[in-house]
């Protein structure tokens, strides 16, 4: 079995990679984690104690984090002076802590990614291949929506997109436009247009167990690596 210790355990994503893992016969859950002000600190959830001491990561052999970037950082430093590897689902992240992160994958193992979908990293492969393919005069933009909570905008995902169709093509995308409404989980869609056509690529999460189980794909793939910056087409093989 692979231990595991995942933060934000009563967020959103954290609850639902916690049950999932419950489930799973390949993981035990050795550490579950939440800010210090939580009212669950130091109850028991799913006969596990919630903790909010960075040191209780220990336990583990992958850490699960889509927190924020402040957490995701302090919780790097103690699973690289730990040996501990890291699924890193955080957004927000500025370069200075991505820096942060390459420099710790000298010495663990860690899957970075703005989206565990295995759904989404085939999108971002469709992404490659029709920024790559479509000829110069169309024009590109991004529409992504997400629930109110969300703090970020654009989302992780589309500045990915972004990137890709940047990369891939040479031009600028023209606009990322951000939509927080309700409790929609995650939609993305890309927009390639011309005078005489229009090309979209569209993406709609129905849930959270669809990021909770690309997590959990990426944790196992994690525990068989020495150290290496992994990214989710790395886990999926879809390169």
């Amino acid at each position: 079995m692979i231990p595991i210790a995942i933060n934000g355990c009563q967020g959103r994503m954290g609850q639902r990679i916690t049950q999932l893992a419950l489930q799973d016969k390949d993981f035990q859950i050795a550490a579950l984690m939440e800010h210090p002000n939580h009212p669950l600190i130091h109850k028991v959830y799913e006969g596990i104690l919630i903790s909010s001491e960075p040191t209780a990561v220990k336990k583990s052999k992958v850490f699960i984090d889509f927190t924020s970037p402040e957490s995701t950082m302090t919780y790097l430093k103690v699973c690289e002076e730990n040996g501990v590897n890291c699924v890193i689902g955080t957004t927000g992240l500025q370069d200075s802590n991505l820096q942060e992160i390459k420099a710790a994958s000298k010495r663990i193992a860690i899957v970075l990614s703005s989206n565990m979908s295995i759904g989404v990293n085939i999108l971002f492969k469709l992404t490659e291949v029709l920024s790559a393919s479509a000829p110069d005069h169309y024009q590109v933009r991004i529409v992504e929506a997400h629930h109110v909570h969300k703090k970020d905008a654009p989302s992780g995902t589309a500045k990915t997109l972004g990137r890709l169709i940047e990369e891939n093509s040479g031009h600028r995308v023209q606009d990322i436009q951000s939509i927080r409404e309700g409790e929609i989980v995650g939609d993305h869609k890309i927009i390639f247009e011309s005078p005489e056509d229009r090309i979209v690529i569209d993406h709609h999460a129905k849930n959270r167990d669809i990021f909770a189980k690309g997590a959990l794909a990426a944790a196992k793939f994690l525990s068989t690596q020495a150290k290496g910056l992994f990214d989710m087409q790395d886990v999926l093989h879809i390169r």
